[in-house]
């Protein structure tokens, strides 16, 4: 580079353009400037936000948190694992995740009833999404299914679950639909980010294309009450129609 050309000025974060516009967003913008280069204290946060990913793949369900808080809300709770017998297995072995061990396959067996919705808690990609979100979810999804007249049945806490994990404990429950509340891939803006699946008709083999998704569900992202909205009328849209998947349309915003 010749000697000649002038520095660039530092620019503060308060005087960048798009200072405004972080109000609404944890997207990396108006980072600020020294020089060339990021400033230091924005590449610290960079590498803590990296930080809290990894921790965030590796966290842990608080089980006995769990089990005292939906013990709260009157629910059954039912405690499975799959085949993946620990996180780096879980994280080398996608397809162990997807399948229930043997022992809680006799379990579930053994609650197999006519239940039209079947939900489960997998820790997933981030167990810290399930211990913070999946319960102030429930507190205002579960009374308006069970005032719907829906036959629930126990709440399924899943370890080293994938989604698809679902489709089996569904079978063997006898569930029209499943509900997957699981620990979503972490982000740098976002390692506790909630996902919910829920899939007509239940059954090993299903692909993505035969499930909805309702994503990033977290105070900072898609709040609770938006949240327990659109998946009761997609819930109720799913099991009223008999599908789920590519086929059933979010309409619930839409004027009449």
């Amino acid at each position: 580079m010749p000697d000649n050309l002038p520095a660039l000025p530092s620019l503060d974060p308060a005087d960048d353009p798009w200072a405004g516009l972080r109000a609404f967003t944890g997207a990396r913008i108006a980072l600020g400037r020294t020089g060339t280069s990021v400033p230091l204290r924005e590449s610290l946060a960079f590498r803590l936000a990296h930080a809290h990913a990894r921790d965030a793949v590796y966290s842990v369900l608080a089980v006995e948190q769990l089990l005292g808080e939906l013990g709260s809300l009157g629910v059954a709770v039912c405690e499975v694992k799959s085949q993946a017998q620990n996180r780096q297995e879980y994280l080398q072995r996608p397809d162990l995740g997807r399948k229930l061990h043997e022992a809680s396959t006799a379990l579930l067996a053994e609650q197999a009833a006519a239940h039209d919705i079947a939900i489960i808690l997998a820790d997933g990609l981030s167990a810290t999404a399930i211990n913070e979100h999946a319960v102030p979810l429930l507190r205002l999804l579960l009374p308006r299914l069970q005032q719907a007249g829906f036959q629930l049945a126990p709440i399924i806490l899943a370890e080293q679950a994938r989604v698809a994990l679902g489709d089996e404990v569904g079978e063997l429950l006898k569930a029209r639909l499943t509900l997957v509340l699981i620990g979503e891939r972490p982000g740098l803006s976002s390692p506790n980010s909630l996902g919910a699946y829920f899939t007509y008709g239940p059954r090993p083999g299903l692909t993505d294309e035969a499930r909805n998704c309702v994503s990033n569900i977290r105070p900072e992202g898609l709040a609770y009450p938006l949240a327990a909205d659109k998946l009761f009328f997609l819930l109720q849209e799913s099991l009223r129609k008999s599908l789920s998947g590519v086929g059933l349309k979010d309409e619930s915003g839409l004027l009449n």
